[in-house]
């Protein structure tokens, strides 16, 4: 509740009380909290008149703060006043306009009594009382008269007065009245030229000091053009060095101003040098600040901040100047220094831009957008220059982590006139794929981003469409196989054709994101794997000598079992996809190591989950090979699991009972599955892109002859792959594994089993031995296999898909207590 407003009432769209509210964060940077209008206010809660400051956008409150009677406001800068409004809450609003910020001003000044004319209405406290009464009883501080002879006293006396606020306050008060800084400077010309080292060094330890006083009046006249160099000079003299810098040297002869596109406006030419000097100063001529002096440098960074947002405000307003920027940008007849030039300082720019508070970096990256900087950088991109490359990758970054969406929406729109090997996002993967760099680094950034442009979670939904279908469909359409070359292309054999560092570590950057995919993007993914047979592909490289790369590739299929999704499993065992798995885990032998855990890890989440399907097919076909392995109870777990979905399906009436109370508890969750998906799976096949239908829809059932023809293919690619059978067969044999009985887990009789899932499924009979896969065609093990599929569907279509993170460690204690129970209670447990 409030009484009337005071001056700083106004009409709300006046754009003298337009300001920027801002908060200094624990690493005494400045975090914009808004923009809005400032108004000043008697607010009955707060008793007492207050600043309010109301949200441009929705007019929400962005600041109500008491005028504290006691409070040291500053005004800084003729638009910044900065006050703190409690011990560590350092508050500034910045304001558009000086008329503006000189009203607040007065009406912050007459509710404290204080002459306007003032840059700080109070002095800052912060002693002991005792102190303060002897300071408070001597009047304002006498320096010592500027000359040559009194530079150790004026030091000793700058040196004091900085651990005391009040003494700093006053000493301040006294350089800025007296113009002394000036008068320094003079003597530092006379020390010059005598080669006064002794006064040079005093001048050092003053300057320094001056710094330290975090004052902005004083910190504008160092920073004035006829001073800043003599500052400059000063600071070259650190009597803690042997030898003085030659910093004024560098700035005036090394580091060249270069104006890629002439700067018609002289003060903002003038604020650029002076931004760029005062940055040196801070970065490479003032000593790093101890401990202590952190917070006195705090002003500093503020004037650094401040002075690139005006900057940037004043280049983005001047037209005529990023149309030529652009122009010459774009323009083949362009030089390549100049455009090396123009593309450096287009980066300076948007590195500048994230000084911006959101409101104005939205406006910024619009005018950038409008200008067409996503295809001046296409154009870039595709140049032979390196460098220029380089720097446009920076650019392109900026971009797409302020507004994923603006390139996303470009690129889709420049796909309808271009072909797919000149996208924005083909020649990202490209350059990803051809980094030269040999630890990648290029490559790691521009994965980070094609992440990001990837991500689900950063796409927009309006009413009528989503962006995420869209850029989905267009992606995997257009850039997905841009980004699977190089895999596809090094995965045609039995092993990876190359397989040098540089080679494995882009093969992990590209698995990373096919992972990520398939935790994200559903249906689009999983058509294009089991379309373009990426699984079979991606586990070619467990036989990578890289162990980084053979677990990135089993974090791959890991993911996909983690899906518990039922195309998947149909995938991997209509194309025997655990193959490469378990030849990497015979062939790592004993060692306890990260490939070794992590292959258990993937059969226990089957066992822990009790993904049916998959336990009758590991079961069914590496049995042998595997019930050696004592040192862990995950396969006999596994093999338990598998012998009592044979007792269930011994007495269907028990089956179809748990399936009716599966089916009452399982409750569709939020997670499943979009009906756009659901109908997506159930196309046709002469929909399919690619042919190929993604897998049958439970209804239908496939003839003989589709059934047999993968698996004839499959027993041809075996024969070829004899020679390396008899390598793992021998490590098999050093380890006292039974091989014959590895080598028969492969017949193809259970194949033939586990892949009719047809219309066999009513068939009873005596399940045969599990530890041999014999008896080709027994009607057994036809039913076995069919029955528990169609329970795996009922509940496949009632469970959505849900991601189990690697790293999650399963609560298992409940499987067991179920294990050991008999199986009527079991039953009476289930429906209760």
């Amino acid at each position: 509740q409030s009484g009337g407003c005071g001056v700083a009432g106004g009409r709300m769209t006046d754009t003298r009380r337009r300001v920027k509210v801002y908060t200094l964060n624990e690493d005494r940077q400045w975090d914009d909290r808004g923009t809005g209008h400032v108004s000043s206010c008697y607010v009955e809660r707060l008793k007492g008149m207050s600043l309010l400051v109301r949200a441009e956008s929705d007019g929400s409150l962005l600041l109500e703060s008491k005028i504290n009677p006691n409070t040291a406001y500053q005004k800084q800068q003729d638009t910044l006043i900065v006050w703190s409004e409690a011990e560590n809450y350092d508050l500034a609003l910045s304001f558009q306009e000086k008329a503006g910020c000189d009203e607040i001003w007065e009406k912050i000044c007459q509710v404290q009594g204080k002459d306007p004319s003032v840059d700080i209405t109070q002095d800052l406290v912060d002693e002991s009382e005792e102190e303060r009464f002897d300071d408070m009883s001597s009047p304002g501080l006498e320096l010592p008269s500027c000359e040559l002879s009194r530079l150790e006293e004026i030091a000793e006396l700058v040196a004091s007065s900085l651990p005391s606020p009040l003494r700093r306050e006053k000493l301040a008060l006294a350089l800025e009245n007296e113009g002394y800084i000036k008068k320094l400077l003079e003597i530092f010309h006379v020390c010059e030229d005598l080669e006064n080292i002794e006064g040079l060094h005093h001048l050092y330890e003053i300057i320094k000091g001056i710094f330290l006083l975090n004052r902005t009046a004083l910190f504008e006249v160092m920073f004035s053009e006829e001073c800043i160099m003599d500052v400059i000079g000063c600071l070259e003299y650190d009597p803690s060095l042997s030898q003085s810098r030659k910093h004024r040297e560098f700035l005036t002869k090394t580091a060249k101003f270069k104006e890629v596109i002439p700067i018609s406006d002289p003060e903002l030419k003038q604020k650029i040098h002076q931004t760029y000097r005062v940055q040196y100063i801070q970065d490479m001529v003032l000593p790093t600040p101890s401990v202590f002096e952190e917070n006195m440098l705090s002003t500093l960074h503020s004037f650094i901040f401040f002075n690139k947002v005006e900057i940037v405000g004043m280049l983005q307003e001047d037209e005529k100047f990023l149309t030529d920027l652009f122009a010459q940008l774009t323009d083949e007849a362009t030089d390549e220094e100049k455009r090396q030039e123009l593309v450096n300082f287009l980066k300076e720019f948007c590195a500048f831009s994230q000084t911006l508070q959101p409101q104005n970096r939205d406006a910024f990256f619009k005018t950038l957008s409008n200008m067409g900087i996503l295809p001046a950088l296409e154009v870039i991109l595709g140049m032979d220059d390196a460098q220029v490359r380089s720097a446009a990758t920076d650019i392109f970054s900026y971009l797409v982590e302020y507004n994923p969406s603006m390139v996303r929406e470009f690129v889709m729109q420049e796909a309808q006139q271009n072909d797919d090997d000149i996208l924005l996002i083909n020649l990202i993967i490209e350059h990803m794929i051809c980094d030269t760099d040999p630890e990648l680094g290029g490559a790691v950034l521009l994965m980070g981003l094609l992440r990001t442009l990837v991500d689900p979670e950063n796409m927009l939904a309006t009413a009528n469409k989503t962006e995420k279908t869209e850029f989905l469909g267009f992606f995997y359409k257009h850039c997905m196989h841009v980004l699977t070359a190089p895999l596809l292309a090094n995965t045609t054999e039995d092993k990876p054709s190359k397989d040098d560092f540089q080679t494995a570590q882009l093969l992990a950057l590209i698995l990373e994101l096919l992972t990520f995919c398939v935790e994200h993007h559903t249906y689009h993914i999983k058509n294009y794997i089991i379309n373009k047979d990426i699984l079979r592909r991606v586990l070619v490289l467990m036989a990578s000598k890289h162990a980084f790369l053979a677990l990135c590739a089993l974090r791959f299929k890991r993911k996909i079992i983690g899906l518990k999704d039922e195309f998947y499993n149909r995938y991997i065992m209509k194309s025997f996809l655990f193959e490469p798995v378990v030849k990497a885990f015979l062939n790592n032998g004993s060692r306890y190591n990260l490939m070794n855990s992590a292959i258990i890890e993937m059969f226990e989440f089957i066992r822990v989950e009790d993904i049916k399907s998959l336990t009758a097919h590991v079961i069914e076909n590496y049995w042998k090979a595997l019930e050696d392995v004592d040192y862990v109870q995950t396969f006999k777990g596994l093999k338990l699991r598998f012998e009592q979905q044979r007792e269930r399906q011994d007495n269907p009436k028990l089956d179809s009972m748990r399936s009716i109370l599966r089916n009452h508890r399982y409750r569709r969750d939020a997670r499943t599955l979009e009906d756009e998906e659901e109908m997506w799976f159930n196309t046709d096949e002469d929909d399919m892109e690619d042919g190929e239908a993604v897998v049958p829809p439970s209804d239908k059932t496939k003839n003989d002859e589709d059934i047999m023809d993968p698996i004839s293919k499959f027993m041809e690619r075996k024969k070829l792959k004899e020679s390396e059978e008899k390598e793992v067969l021998l490590k098999t044999n050093l380890s006292g594994r039974q091989s014959p009985s590895f080598k028969l887990s492969f017949s193809s009789g259970t194949k033939s089993n586990l892949t009719s899932q047809s219309s066999a499924s009513n068939l009873p009979g005596s399940p045969g031995s599990p530890g041999s896969p014999g008896s080709p065609g027994s009607p057994g093990s036809v039913s076995k296999s069919t029955s528990q599929m169609a329970a795996i569907t009922t509940k496949g279509g009632l469970v959505g898909l849900v991601d189990y993170p690697d790293d999650d460690e399963e609560d298992d204690e409940d499987e067991d207590k179920e294990e050991s129970l008999p199986l009527s209670k079991k039953a009476k447990l289930e429906s209760s």
